[in-house]
């Protein structure tokens, strides 16, 4: 048996699966933490990796590496990380997004530029803001990487020039999925010249090989992994609830949405990824569970004894300001409480149904740029709630299939190890979500309706838009 390894090394943690080359089954997995924070040195992926990675890999013939996107990795000229990487999650770089979108002539040329309004999540702002800072650490910045190319370089020894993926780069801010390049200007723009970059494969290339000879992939976002792992193909939309919430689907033509609201990603596979990115999801509900003293199964158990609309109570979960809408500075609020409503029950409904509001924007927005939305694949730590499995269908009023749970990131990274491996013209057909949970419709459409419009509300109340 030929043996792939996927790696996922996300915000928290560092996930590996090892799977058979030819079906795509699961033979091993292991994992390993990562630190807290929103700033982290990238010695503490590859402490993990190397953790996780003890004796699992022994055996596999090729790798592949899936990572969080636009984090910041910037070296010197001796191949050192100059400081701890800015990740996606970290807002500091707010401001200087909305500099930049000014700059370069407003939303809709950024559009046109790289497909994507760039917003503090993404990389080109937090060049701009190490420029700014931190001058002295920039002066010394000779490349710059996202976490999954540095990743995939430390496994090819660090010694090869840095390569990335379409899907990727796509992330950047100063990559144009319509063109397939790098845009300079934008680089030297926001950081006052053009430091080396990686070079980008194409789909099923390989990266290189480990000193051990063991094939390594192009590697390539998170979100672009998830997509080919579930093996999404057009009319699957992805709901994603993980540290982020994430709306994308598999797309036929590059989108450009001059509101910003759509990121205008690439995919892994050629195709394109049509994103939107939330930065509350799962920590919605853990942190309601933390505030009611309950678990998040005794969270399940409150939400599902309220009504839906938890009889007009709203929260707006920015618990960590927001991404989409584009509210950096944004903090949580309960809109509507009264004293029917002020139960454990209700905010714990509030909870379920404002977090999946949210994520239903964007599903509408993707609907707005022609994307079929034939059914929604439920993923991610917070799709295994049974109140989330309930309200979603509703709030979202389209179907909801639950696929059995699985580190898709890790095995979409693994299907393009083994793809790069065998050399084919389209990764290897591994089955997809065959053994998938179906849920219920979008029933009762009325209700979805309402706990809508009560959310939109209450967001226009507080923010204006």
């Amino acid at each position: 048996m030929t043996k792939v390894a996927g790696i996922d090394s996300s915000t928290q943690s560092t996930k590996i699966v090892v799977c058979d080359a030819d079906t795509g089954k699961v033979i091993g997995s292991a994992q390993a933490p990562h630190p807290e924070g929103t700033s982290v040195p990238p010695s503490e992926w590859w402490s993990a990796l190397s953790v996780a990675g003890a004796g699992l890999l022994d055996d596999v013939a090729a790798i592949g590496v899936g990572a969080q996107q636009h984090g910041l990795v910037a070296l010197d000229e001796a191949g050192e990380v100059v400081r701890p990487a800015l990740l996606w999650n970290d807002t500091r770089s707010a401001s200087a997004a909305e500099d930049l979108v000014r700059e370069l002539g407003g939303p809709s040329a950024w559009a046109e530029a790289v497909g994507s309004v760039p917003v503090a999540s993404f990389t080109v702002t937090k060049l701009r803001w190490l420029a700014s800072h931190e001058p002295d650490v920039a002066a010394r910045v000779t490349d710059v990487m996202l976490p999954h190319d540095w990743l995939t370089w430390r496994l090819l020894g660090g010694s090869v020039a840095p390569v990335t993926d379409r899907g990727d780069a796509s992330g950047t801010g100063y990559w144009s999925p319509a063109t397939g390049s790098y845009r300079e200007d934008i680089i030297s723009r926001a950081f006052g010249r053009v430091p080396r970059l990686p070079r980008v494969l194409g789909p099923g290339e390989p990266a290189g090989e480990t000193s051990a000879g063991v094939l390594v992939s192009a590697g390539t976002g998170d979100n672009m992994a998830a997509a080919l792992g579930l093996d999404a193909r057009p009319g699957d939309v992805v709901v994603s609830l993980g540290t982020s919430g994430t709306v994308f689907a598999v797309h036929g033509s590059p989108v450009a949405d001059s509101s910003g609201t759509v990121a205008g990603f690439a995919d892994a596979t050629g195709r394109y990824l049509p994103l939107v990115c939330t930065l509350n999801a799962a920590r919605v509900l853990t942190a309601a569970a933390q505030m009611l003293d309950t678990d998040l199964a005794g969270l399940d158990r409150l939400a599902l004894e309220a009504p839906a609309g938890a009889d007009g109570l709203v929260l707006l979960p920015y618990l960590e300001g927001e991404r989409t809408p584009n509210l950096p500075d944004a903090s949580g609020s309960l809109v509507g409480l009264r004293r029917t409503n002020m139960t454990p029950s209700h905010v714990a409904r509030a909870a379920v149904e404002g977090m999946l509001c949210g994520l239903a924007d964007g599903l509408d927005a993707l609907r707005a740029f022609g994307v079929e939305v034939r059914r929604v694949l439920l993923i991610g730590g917070a799709s295994r709630s049974r109140a989330v499995r309930a309200v979603a269908p509703v709030v979202f009023g389209a179907p909801v299939v639950v696929p059995e749970p699985g580190e898709y990131v890790a095995l979409g990274a693994a299907r393009q190890a083994a793809w790069a491996l065998g050399g084919g013209a389209e990764p290897p057909n591994w089955g997809g979500d065959q053994s998938s949970v179906e849920l219920v419709e979008g029933a009762d459409g009325d209700a979805g309706k309402r706990i809508r419009s009560a959310y939109a509300e209450a967001r226009v109340a507080m923010y204006g838009h």
